[in-house]
């Protein structure tokens, strides 16, 4: 057991939900109490036990070998976020254990683990000490920490002050470069600019490459299949696959079966899902040139268009919306969005429901299966339909038609499938 680093044997989660508390103190009533009290001990309970329970996880059972760097990936309430919790200790499971062989470092979310009375000299020196480091190993590694937090100006500020981006960009150093034997990172990539979120990845990668194990939980299948050497896919809790074949997981975790009320080619909101307060999406299909619908295999000289129908329910200059798209193997290959082109030349959107369409550039892609995802958000603010997620999904697929020459029939090596101009002179 000595190359072992983490150890789950079937552990369970389950958190009970007392249905007269989900009022708020103040709008609950003296009846709502009363009714309460009487009836707790007489609620009927079903086979899985109390009707007021969610098991955030199932019998979840893993390996993770000392130096690995594994990948946790799943929708939003697969349970990433209670496993890591676990692997923390902050919370403990309703059955099964947890073995851990090693210092461990979280974050787990926005200043995990800070006192916000506190500067930020005193968090490090208090994080340090929760990882049972001496003084002087601190100091060591303390003008580290600041220089990569950038927070050098606002260090013995208490970081109650701090932004949010601040708060992230110190915590995350911390984590990083107290060197912990094991990592654990929630999502280090949704809060920051893109420079710091690139700043965290080769932190991420530094670390990776020094011997120490690392579990990333993240939405973005690009990072987890560039850091991560295996990979374990959550879903309502259970572990359906762990692999050290990642490419493999990410594609089974993209190409899971899309809702009962779509098909591979439209996908129709038949509620009130991924509804937020500025976009509700209605609609998402494939059509031609003339906003018939298409379904099924398509050549790249035909002219196929993404069309998104939505409800524009409030306006905002932040607001952003589009589609990605994936290869087989779950590979990001592009985003798209409304606001590519010149400020100059976006589009003037009102309130009201709206029919958006985007020419997909067969001209550059090769023979395959492709997944199109809807994205919406408000730039650099939020995600609501965040890439990697599993939102509203269409499905593409393309043959034929790669070039005019005889020798190119079929798909080609490569993501792409481009044909370029040649030119040549006689010297």
């Amino acid at each position: 057991m000595s190359d072992v680093a983490v150890q789950a044997n079937r552990v369970s989660k389950e958190y009970r939900i007392n249905r007269f508390q989900r009022k708020k103190t103040h709008e609950r009533s003296l009846r709502d109490d009363v009714v309460g009290w009487l009836t707790s001990p007489f609620r009927k309970r079903d086979d899985s036990g109390s009707l007021d329970s969610i098991w955030a996880l199932k019998d979840v059972s893993f390996d993770v070998k000392a130096g690995e760097v594994v990948g946790i990936i799943g929708r939003n309430g697969a349970g990433k976020s209670t496993l890591l919790k676990i692997l923390s200790r902050i919370t403990r499971p309703t059955e099964g254990t947890i073995d851990i062989y090693g210092r461990v470092g979280s974050l787990l979310e926005v200043g995990t683990g800070f006192h916000a009375e506190l500067s930020g000299r005193e968090n490090i020196y208090l994080n340090g000490a929760i990882l049972g480091m001496g003084k002087r190993e601190i100091d060591r590694k303390f003008d580290e920490i600041v220089a990569f937090s950038e927070v050098e100006k606002f260090i013995d500020t208490p970081v109650k002050r701090y932004s949010s981006g601040m708060y992230m960009r110190l915590a995350f150093a911390v984590a990083a470069h107290l060197d912990p034997e094991i990592l654990i990172v929630d999502e280090v990539l949704a809060v920051g600019d893109v420079q710091f979120q690139k700043k965290c990845l080769g932190k991420m990668s530094e670390v990776a490459h020094g011997g120490r194990t690392v579990l990333f939980v993240s939405h973005n299948m690009n990072a987890i299949e560039q850091l991560c050497g295996s990979a374990i896919l959550l879903e309502q809790g259970t572990l359906v696959e762990y692999s050290h074949d990642v490419s493999s997981v990410i594609s089974r975790y993209l190409s899971d079966a899309v809702d009962e009320t779509t098909s591979p080619f439209v996908w129709v909101n038949a509620g009130n899902t991924f509804d937020n307060p500025y976009l509700k999406p209605l609609k998402m299909s494939l059509t031609n040139a003339d906003g018939d619908p298409i379904g099924g295999v398509v050549n790249r000289r035909d002219v196929v268009w993404l069309q998104i129908e939505a409800e524009i329910k409030r306006l905002d200059s932040a607001l952003i919306f589009g589609y990605a798209i994936y290869g087989e193997s779950g590979t990001p290959l592009y985003w798209s969005l409304q606001t590519d082109a010149p400020q100059e030349q976006w589009l003037k959107i009102k309130e009201g429901r709206w029919v958006f369409r985007s020419r997909i550039p067969l001209e550059v892609l090769n023979e395959g299966h492709y997944r199109l995802e809807l994205i919406v958000g408000l730039y650099y603010v939020t995600w609501f339909c965040a890439p990697g997620e599993k939102g509203p999904v269409v499905y593409l697929d393309l043959q034929g038609g790669l070039s005019d020459s005889p020798y190119w029939v079929s798909k080609r090596p490569g993501v792409m499938a481009i044909s370029t101009e040649w030119v040549g002179d006689l010297k």
